[in-house]
C-alpha cells in the first residue's frame, strides 16, 4: 500500500510526453472528443504542430459542432451520424490530410490513393496553406456521408489508402 509520501510524489510527476512513432507521428490512445485531438496536436513535432493547430481551428470554424476523435494514432474529424470525413497523420517530412471521399470534392485534392475514393493533401514545412481552398474541401467533405467505424468496417480506413 502506498504511503502518503509516495502518493504525493507520484501526484506531482508531470504526465509523460506521448511517444513519437516512425516519422514523428504521436502515439495517442484511442478516444473520442476534443481532448485527445488536442493532446495529439500538442505532441506533433516542430513545425507540424502549427500546421495541426491551423487545420484543427479551420475545421472547427468551417464545421460547427464537428465530431473529433483519435483513432489509429491519428485525429479524425466527422459529423455525428454521417461518419468521418477527414484525418491527419504525421510523416517525417509532411503532414498528410486524408479526405475519405476525396474524389467527390471539387477540385479533387491532388494526392492519389490506392483506395478508389480517398484523396490526400500533403503539407510540407515550406508550403503555403491555401486556407480558402482547404475550407472549401472541408465544407464539401463534411456534407458527404463519410466513413463510419460502426458500419461494419473495423479496420483503419486508411490501411488500404497509404501510398
Amino acid at each position: 500500500m502506498p504511503t502518503s509520501r509516495s502518493r504525493k510524489a507520484s501526484a506531482k510527476k508531470p504526465a509523460a510526453k506521448p511517444a513519437l512513432l516512425a516519422g514523428g507521428n504521436p502515439q495517442i490512445a484511442k478516444a473520442d472528443g476534443d481532448t485527445p485531438v488536442q493532446a495529439y496536436i500538442a505532441a506533433m513535432p516542430g513545425w507540424k504542430r502549427d500546421v495541426g493547430r491551423r487545420l484543427d481551428a479551420l475545421i472547427a470554424r468551417t464545421v460547427p459542432g464537428v465530431r473529433k476523435a483519435v483513432k489509429w494514432n491519428s485525429p479524425f474529424y466527422g459529423v455525428e451520424g454521417e461518419g468521418w470525413f477527414l484525418s491527419l497523420h504525421c510523416f517525417t517530412k509532411y503532414v498528410k490530410v486524408a479526405f475519405f471521399r476525396g474524389t467527390s470534392l471539387r477540385p479533387v485534392p491532388p494526392g492519389e490513393s490506392k483506395h478508389q475514393e480517398v484523396r490526400y493533401l500533403d503539407i510540407h514545412e515550406d508550403d503555403q496553406l491555401d486556407e480558402e481552398q482547404m475550407a472549401s474541401w472541408i465544407r464539401q467533405a463534411a456534407s458527404i456521408s463519410g466513413w463510419e467505424s460502426g458500419s461494419g468496417a473495423t479496420a483503419d480506413p486508411r490501411s488500404r489508402m497509404r501510398t
